[in-house]
């Protein structure tokens, strides 16, 4: 973790864009809220075979237009063209961003197809630079507790160097529970000679169904000493935000004295229990 700790502590939060004009309000409210806390870039998720394009551009131009913030899209390669992801490139240069997410992504649900001309996230990033150089800062995503579709830990750790190797500048991690997962992460990278930003992605928990879910699908783990005191609070809303907030508070307390570079939240629309949590941590309006 020594190398780490080298690097400027980067705040960020991720939204994804809203579906509707109540949901959009609901999210300027949130953005608004979070903007007091002076992060480094709001970035926006990008639905499944890019599903979701149009209402993610609306979201990230909105940010962006705010001339106190950096807006990072998300982009993924999955089920598209070069030519569709140089011109969405084009799109982002041309409003003024300069900050990406590159991503792999997914194929929509129950939609077969395809997987495009560009079938995994090292060759996007490696795309992104050869057409824009260094225009933009490019993020990768990593998995401390390994990529759900991985065959093992050491073959993830080799996709994640490729998506290093092909220019990326910094990496967020999927979200977890257990922070000696990360800490294991970031030393086998740097073994590897892998030392760029790894900034942990942190998920404040305040709906147990819904985070299981959610880790169901993208492999994170909840330990289970947390899932028997979640599935203990029954339907007690209140009870589960609480120790949400106590668990999450305590692991963003341990990632930051241990040296991470910073935090990235997934707020899910929300500023309450981000809010809490950065209260918590006593990190004040940076």
């Amino acid at each position: 973790m020594k190398s780490q700790k080298a690097y400027e502590k980067v705040f960020s939060f991720e939204f994804f864009p809203p579906k509707t004009d109540e949901g959009a309000e609901k999210l300027r409210k949130a953005r608004e809220a979070l903007a007091e806390l002076k992060p480094k870039f709001f970035s926006v998720t990008y639905g499944a075979g890019g599903s979701t394009q149009a209402r993610t551009l609306d979201t990230v131009l909105e940010i962006q237009r705010d001339a106190r913030f950096e807006a990072a899209p998300h982009l993924s390669c999955i089920g598209s063209t070069r030519e569709h992801i140089r011109e969405i490139l084009e799109l982002y240069r041309n409003n003024g961003i300069r900050h990406i997410v590159a991503l792999r992504g997914d194929m929509p649900s129950g939609m077969r197809g395809e997987p495009g001309e560009l079938r995994y996230a090292n060759e996007l990033v490696e795309f992104i630079r050869q057409e824009t150089g260094d225009h933009f800062f490019i993020e990768v995503a990593a998995y401390p507790e390994m990529h759900p579709q991985a065959p093992s830990y050491e073959k993830d750790l080799e996709n994640f160097k490729r998506k290093v190797d092909a220019g990326a500048d910094s990496a967020i991690t999927q979200y977890f529970y257990n922070a000696d997962a990360y800490y294991h992460f970031v030393d086998s990278c740097e073994k590897m000679g892998v030392t760029l930003p790894i900034v942990p992605g942190i998920m404040p928990i305040t709906n147990y169904t819904q985070l299981a879910r959610f880790s169901d699908a993208c492999g994170a783990d909840i330990p289970r000493w947390i899932r028997k005191r979640l599935e203990g609070f029954g339907d007690d809303s209140a009870a589960i935000r609480a120790f949400g907030e106590d668990v999450v508070t305590r692991l963003c307390e341990k990632l930051l004295e241990a040296g991470a570079p910073g935090l990235h939240f997934y707020t899910m629309n929300q500023a309450g229990p981000t809010l809490a949590i950065w209260n918590n941590l006593g990190l004040g309006g940076r």
